[in-house]
C-alpha cells in the first residue's frame, strides 16, 4: 500500500463515514480499484486505523457532550446524562450480538462482493428519501426507538449500507427531532468502533509492520480532518432536509456498481 492510497482510502473514510453514502461500501470499492490486493491482516490494519480516525473526528465534533456525559457519569448524577447514556448502551445491544454471533459471516461480506455492495447502495438510497419526506419530527428519543435505531445499526454492519444514513433516516422516520436525531447517530458508535478495536488488537488479529507507518499515518489524518468536516457538515444538512440528494448519488452508484460487477 502507498501513501497515496492510503491518503485516498483515509479521505473517502472521513467523508462517507458521516455522509450517508456508506463508507464501507465506498472502501470495497476503491480496494477493488486499487487491485483488492491487500493482505487479510493488511486490509483489516487499514481499517482499523481509519475507523480510529473517524471515531476521534467524531470525539472532537462532540467533545463538549461527551465531556458532560462523562462528568455527570463520574459524579453519579442521575437525569439526561445517564438517560442518554443507557439508550446508547440498549441500542449498541443487536449490533454487537450480531458481531459475536455471526462474525465469519460478516467477515466474509467483505470480500469483493461488488454485487452485494450496489444492491445494499440503492437501499440506503430508499430509506434516505423516504426520511427526507418527513416534515414533523418532534418526538423525543425514548428507550424503544433508540433499541429500533440500534437494530438498524446492526443492519448497516452490511458493505453498502450507510450507518449514519440509516440510522439517521430510521430516527427520522420515527419523527424523532432532526438534532437529537443526528447527535445520537454520531455518538452511539463510538463504543461500537473503539470495543471493536481492542477486541482486534487483544486478539493479536493487528499486525503491524513498520514500512506501513508512513502510510497508516497518511490515512489516518487525512480521515481525521475530512471526518470533522463531514461530520460537522451532515449535521446541517440533516436540519435542511437534504438527505434527498445523496439519495440520487447513491441509486447512480449503485446501478453503476452492480453494471460492474455484472
Amino acid at each position: 500500500m502507498s501513501a497515496l492510497e492510503s491518503l485516498i482510502l483515509g479521505i473517502f473514510q472521513g467523508l462517507t463515514e458521516f455522509l450517508p453514502v456508506s463508507s464501507s461500501g465506498h472502501l470495497e470499492l476503491l480496494k477493488a480499484i486499487f487491485g483488492n490486493d491487500y493482505s487479510g491482516e493488511q486490509s483489516l490494519l487499514i481499517t482499523v486505523t481509519l475507523h480510529s480516525a473517524t471515531a476521534l473526528s467524531t470525539i472532537f465534533v462532540f467533545r463538549k457532550d461527551i465531556q458532560l456525559i462523562l462528568s455527570d457519569l463520574f459524579c453519579f448524577k442521575t437525569g439526561e446524562s445517564l438517560d442518554f447514556t443507557l439508550k446508547v448502551l440498549i441500542s449498541m445491544v443487536p449490533a454487537v450480538l450480531a458481531g459475536f454471533f455471526l462474525e465469519d459471516l460478516i467477515s466474509s461480506l467483505f470480500d469483493g462482493k461488488i454485487l452485494l455492495v450496489g444492491v445494499m447502495l440503492i437501499i440506503t438510497a430508499f430509506l434516505l428519501y423516504m426520511a427526507d419526506q418527513i416534515n414533523e419530527n418532534n418526538i423525543s428519543l425514548n428507550f424503544k426507538n433508540a433499541f429500533i435505531i440500534g437494530l438498524i445499526q446492526a443492519v448497516a454492519i452490511m458493505p453498502g449500507i450507510s450507518r449514519s444514513g440509516s440510522t439517521i433516516a430510521i430516527a427520522l422516520l420515527l419523527k424523532i427531532d432532526k438534532d437529537k436525531a443526528a447527535r445520537f447517530s454520531f455518538i452511539m458508535v463510538i463504543p461500537l468502533i473503539l470495543g471493536s478495536m481492542a477486541k482486534s488488537v487483544i486478539e493479536g488479529d493487528v499486525f503491524f509492520e513498520s514500512e506501513s507507518f508512513i502510510p497508516l499515518l497518511f490515512g489516518f489524518f487525512s480521515a481525521f480532518i475530512t471526518g470533522i468536516f463531514a461530520c460537522k457538515w451532515m449535521i446541517k444538512l440533516v436540519k435542511k432536509s437534504q438527505l434527498k440528494y445523496f439519495s440520487f448519488y447513491c441509486v447512480i452508484l449503485g446501478l453503476v456498481t452492480i453494471l460492474y460487477s455484472i
